[in-house]
């Protein structure tokens, strides 16, 4: 582990490879941490690559430098951390990959900052939110699915996160990969990362923005007006999902796709879930090599929709 100061935190990362290789930067999504990539990292390193795996804000050894800072998930934020931590690293563009809060983070600086991304692997596909839209209901299973949501809106479930992060977590990892079997101990290396002092705080605060339900820090201000625009993503982009996605069904995030205006290969991993990097981590190095490499054929596992 390594870390870096940025304007506002102390990020913790793992780094794999050349330090002269092209930069991929591999973003985790919630309630999880870099063990997502425990078996995407390595080969993309053997392969040349400078691979980048940091910690989240509110995740494992990343720490905020001031006590006065809010403690905000939301995504602005988290696009600006990563464009953060590229500064701080002087990495000038990089292949960006993620899921979940990562891929959301991921999308944004695709979106804000298109210079600074040359390909974008898109888990689960265009992650930024429509605020705006927020309040209207979706249909009852996905309400449904979005139950831990509405939880953490109340005082009950911000005091069960608290005191269950370990449970709740565990439950949504079954839930969300229901083909995924994982044991006690990769569950445990992970969790240990959600002892993070604002663990809690980042996460209530960004299910409850994205909602319109709390606000957000006055320093992302100006770029939240610009994602509530729903920007286009102006970069080469490879969307992976999971046809057994949980908590995010495939056909959901179709709409969307017309938003990724730099090219976009579509791709269904079959019986994978939301925790796509851990089930299916070959299929997430393929979409790096094709990235970086148009030239280079799809491999015949992954197939297009």
């Amino acid at each position: 582990m390594q870390t870096v100061r940025t304007p506002v935190l102390e990020i913790a990362y793992l780094e794999f490879g050349p330090p002269d290789g092209r930069a991929v930067i591999l973003l985790h999504g919630w309630p999880s941490d870099v063990h997502d990539y425990d078996d995407v990292a390595p080969p993309l390193a053997k392969a040349g690559f400078r691979v980048l795996v940091p910690w989240l804000r509110g995740f494992g050894q990343t720490r905020f430098l001031r006590a006065t800072t809010p403690r905000s998930g939301q995504q602005a934020a988290l696009g600006a951390d990563v464009r953060d931590f590229m500064d701080a690293l002087s990495i000038p563009s990089a292949i960006l990959v993620g899921y979940d809060w990562g891929g959301r983070a991921a999308c944004v600086v695709a979106a804000l900052w298109p210079e600074r991304v040359s390909g974008l692997v898109a888990i689960t596909g265009y992650g930024i939110q429509n605020i705006a839209a927020a309040a209207r209901p979706a249909s009852a299973e996905q309400e449904f699915r979005y139950w831990y949501q509405w939880y953490f809106h109340t005082d009950r479930g911000r005091t069960g996160l608290a005191t269950n992060r370990a449970g709740i977590s565990r439950l949504l990892w079954r839930l969300w990969s229901p083909n995924w079997v994982f044991d006690d101990a990769t569950f445990q290396a992970t969790a240990v990362n959600f002892e993070n002092a604002d663990f809690v705080d980042v996460t209530i605060q960004s299910y409850r923005h994205r909602y319109g339900n709390a606000p957000g820090d006055p320093a992302y201000d100006a770029l939240e007006v610009a994602l509530a625009a729903q920007p286009p993503i102006p970069v080469p982009t490879i969307v992976l999902h999971g046809e057994a996605d949980g908590v995010g069904p495939p056909a959901g995030s179709i709409p969307r796709d017309r938003l990724f205006t730099g090219g976009m290969e579509r791709r269904l991993i079959p019986r994978a879930g939301h925790f796509l990097s851990r089930e299916n981590p070959e299929e997430v190095v393929a979409a790096v090599v094709r990235l970086a490499d148009p030239s280079v054929s799809p491999l015949p596992s992954l197939r297009g929709e």
